[in-house]
């Protein structure tokens, strides 16, 4: 996909992007703790089941589950001799999973070791990590490239680098803020999503943290301040952890999907969802969202 044709796209109406799937996984059998990319490798058809799911419920763009797949959060698992067959695989399996009417975003996040100041990463060390996992992504055929619950503004000009520098995809940014607009290693999603929008990326917003009900102030700021498309991925509400360890997340699909229209009023073009969401969030919001 060329960035013009993303453009055309989100010009139709509002995209709807898919829910979670970590979460999901959780209750589908995944055990805490274990690498997600490992586990969705090795059990094909329960991601074939959810992924087919979300593109049953309206979603248009599905994220191959590759989030953690760079070599750093790899390494801390012990697999990073396995990172192009994973991303590269994982790619292609979600392709072959959604068909030809849905758009594939390899996807990928954060390696959880911040850069500089807050950190003991350089700019040179990240780059090559990017390059190398954006790169594979781009190979296995991804529609476009998404970077998510990114936590800093640095680490995401780093990843609009590394992008431009091995691909001309799409490029989507989206990050982990608290209801004010606040980044957690400092700074606002206000001017981080304006420098990613200067640096080339093709849309920017916010998903994960927080629910949509403390979103709106967010979504209007960016809609005001960019562009290009605004995204709008939130969790389920916020969670609560029971005595057994399992996060329940606070809205159901109606209060979720309710939410969201509002924010898809105060200017989000694309939509979905994170932590606690699920396929019947998606299909709610497909229903009561023009495309």
């Amino acid at each position: 996909m060329t960035r013009d044709e993303f453009q055309t796209l989100t010009k139709k109406g509002p995209v709807l992007l898919d829910g979670g799937t970590g979460s999901c996984l959780r209750k589908r059998g995944m055990p805490a703790g274990v690498c997600t990319e490992k586990w969705v490798y090795d059990h094909p058809d329960v991601i074939a089941a959810l992924q087919q799911e979300y593109a049953g419920a309206g979603s248009r763009i599905i994220y191959a589950p590759t989030f953690g797949g760079n070599r750093i959060s790899l390494q801390n698992m012990g697999l990073e001799d396995e990172l192009e067959e994973l991303n590269f695989t994982l790619v292609k399996r979600t392709v072959e999973n959604v068909g030809t009417k849905v758009l594939v975003a390899g996807d990928l996040s954060t390696t959880g070791k911040p850069m500089e100041p807050y950190g003991p990463m350089t700019y040179d060390q990240l780059l090559e990590v990017y390059k190398e996992q954006i790169g594979i992504l781009s190979r296995a055929g991804a529609d476009l490239i998404v970077a998510e619950t990114l936590m800093s503004q640095e680490e995401a000009l780093v990843i609009c680098d590394a992008a431009h520098a091995v691909c001309d995809l799409p490029l989507l940014i989206s990050f982990s803020c608290e209801g004010d607009g606040t980044l957690y290693f400092g700074g606002s999603v206000f001017d981080a999503a304006a420098a990613v929008e200067a640096m080339g990326a093709s849309a920017a917003g916010v998903n994960c943290s927080v629910g949509p009900d403390q979103l709106e102030a967010v979504i209007s700021g960016l809609s005001r301040t960019l562009s290009v498309p605004v995204m709008a991925k939130p969790n389920a509400g916020m969670p609560e952890i029971t005595s057994e360890g399992e996060a329940v997340y606070s809205m159901d699909e109606g209060a979720f999907c309710t939410h969201v229209e509002k924010l898809v009023s105060c200017g989000a073009s694309l939509i979905g969802g994170c932590c606690g969401t699920t396929p019947d969030y998606i299909r709610l919001l497909s229903r009561i969202t023009v495309q």
